[in-house]
Order: C-alpha cells, then sequence, then structure tokens
C-alpha cells in the first residue's frame, strides 16, 4: 500500500507548538495519520491536539518509536532540525519548509546518504496514501484510493491533476511532491523506481516543470526499466529561455531543462504527453 509511508507510519512533528505546525497536525490527526511526538524546544512536557512535546528528537525517541517526521521549521533553523531527526535514523523526513539555504540543503542530502533516510523536500506539500495517511499540508479533499501513483514538482500542479482523477473516478496509491528548490531530497528516477515496485500502483502520472534534469533522467529509465505505462504533464512551454518561473529550479540554460526537451525525451522513453492537466484522466484510462 502506497510507497514510503503506510497507516502504520509513526510520525514526528518538528515545530508542533507553532501556527501552522499545531494546525497541520490537527488536520493530519484527523485524517488519520497515527503522530506519535511533537518537538518544541522550550516547550517539552506540553501537548498539542493531545500529542506530548518533547524539547529534542532524542527525547522524543527514548520514548516514542517512529518512522518518519515533518518539519515546520522556519529556514534558518531546518538544517539542525533535519540533522537530529537524521542522525536518530528516521526514516522519512518531509521538510514543508520554503527559502533553505541551498548549501543546507546539501549538507542534509549528504547526511542523510549515510542513514538511508528518504528526503522528501524542501518546499514540499508532503506525500498522501489516499484514505489512509498523509505527512503534509496537502488537502485531502481532493485525493481518492486507487492505483494512480503522482510525483510532482509542484504543489498546486499535484492537487489539480489529483482533483482531475478524482473528479473521473480514478483513485490514486500516493501522490508526493518532491520539492521544487533547485536541490531536493529524493527524486523523480527514485520515486518511478518506488512505484514500479509497488503492487498497488498499476500507473504513473509525473508532473514535471522546466529546470534541472530530473526529467530527462527519469526518461532513461522509464525507457530501460518501466514497464508500468506513465503519463508526463510538463509545465512552462512557454517560459523564456533563462528567466526563472516561479520556483527556484524552474530556471533554463541551454537545451537540457526546457520544458520541450523534457517533453521529447519523455515520448520517445514511452510516457504519454498531457498537453494540458485535464488531459490526463483520459489519457489514464486508455493505459489501465
Amino acid at each position: 500500500m502506497g510507497i514510503l509511508i503506510n497507516d502504520e507510519t509513526r510520525i514526528i512533528v518538528q515545530g508542533i507548538t507553532g501556527r501552522i505546525g499545531s494546525t497541520q497536525t490537527k488536520l493530519m490527526l484527523e485524517y488519520g495519520s497515527n503522530i506519535v511526538a511533537g518537538i518544541s524546544p522550550g516547550k517539552g512536557g506540553e501537548s498539542v491536539h493531545g500529542i506530548p512535546v518533547y524539547d529534542t528528537f532524542e527525547a522524543a525517541t527514548s520514548e516514542r518509536q517512529a518512522d518518519a517526521s515533518i518539519l515546520f521549521m522556519p529556514a534558518p533553523f531546518v538544517r539542525d532540525a533535519a540533522i537530529e531527526a537524521i542522525d536518530s535514523n528516521i526514516g522519512v523526513l518531509v521538510i514543508i519548509t520554503e527559502h533553505v539555504p541551498v548549501h543546507d540543503t546539501m549538507y542534509i542530502k549528504e547526511r542523510a546518504q549515510h542513514t538511508g533516510t528518504k528526503i522528501i523536500g524542501p518546499t514540499t506539500p508532503g506525500i498522501i496514501v489516499p484514505g489512509k495517511t498523509k505527512i503534509g499540508i496537502m488537502p485531502t479533499k481532493v485525493f481518492m484510493e486507487g492505483n494512480v501513483g503522482i510525483v510532482s514538482r509542484s504543489g498546486t500542479l499535484l492537487y489539480e491533476i489529483a482533483g482531475n482523477l478524482t473528479l473521473t473516478g480514478i483513485g490514486q496509491s500516493c501522490c508526493l511532491g518532491i520539492g521544487a528548490d533547485q536541490i531536493s531530497g529524493i527524486n523523480l528516477k527514485e520515486i518511478l523506481h518506488l512505484f514500479e515496485k509497488d503492487e498497488q500502483t498499476k500507473a504513473v502520472v509525473i508532473v514535471g516543470e522546466i529546470g534541472g534534469t530530473q526529467e530527462e533522467d527519469a526518461a532513461e529509465f522509464i525507457r530501460g526499466e518501466m514497464r508500468k505505462p506513465v503519463v508526463a504533464y510538463i509545465a512552462g512551454r512557454m517560459a523564456p529561455l533563462g528567466k526563472r518561473m516561479g520556483h527556484a529550479g524552474a530556471i533554463v540554460l541551454g537545451e537540457r531543462g526546457t520544458a520541450q526537451n523534457k517533453i521529447d525525451v519523455l515520448r520517445e522513453a514511452g510516457a504519454k504527453i498531457a498537453q494540458k492537466p485535464s488531459e490526463v484522466p483520459h489519457l489514464i484510462k486508455t493505459m489501465i
């Protein structure tokens, strides 16, 4: 069921006493997420929505077993909070925070390679297994349980495409945003590999955008190893060359990274290309 997380995944919320952390904790609990502890330095001994709060990750995990953590910390504090979770051998770390310095993300990613921690983000809406659990901020009403996986570089487009699928009766196995920064944790190719192995997932939707080479790298995996059908939508076809559009990672320099090049290599690899988000459900229906 799903990839990376399931309904038994035990979650820690870092920054639980802040306004956003508290609000999103409540929403995750209402969806059924198994939150076991929160962390907020100086607030140990308190509780938020019935969840015990600890001063440190070490203190929390000495009393509560955890598999994943979600981080609602201001950008300057993300690096230290992430390292605390990674050094505790957490399995999955979701970094919601925007504007994390690139060198901090690089350090976090390198440190996670030593423990095997899977980093989702930064600048991600998180990950959801529809009908079961979520670690993130996504609006749950647009998702429905099913067998189509979605991986997206854009949170807003993730919601739109999941909503279009749901409206046409096509449910999802797992949906996640990998983050829109120049450097991200887990990448498109790694997610496709997980979806390929997942028994529940019968088809995959890639939501990409201009900038970077993740989609081109994913095309190589699709061509060589992916047996499940793939639909791709790439945003930014009309973006001017060399101009950043929206996300920190959405800047094109040279041929690789353009929307058209991504579309071309994905099509050549066997993926079906949607020209607009509303076309995704129809393409999926022709493939499963």
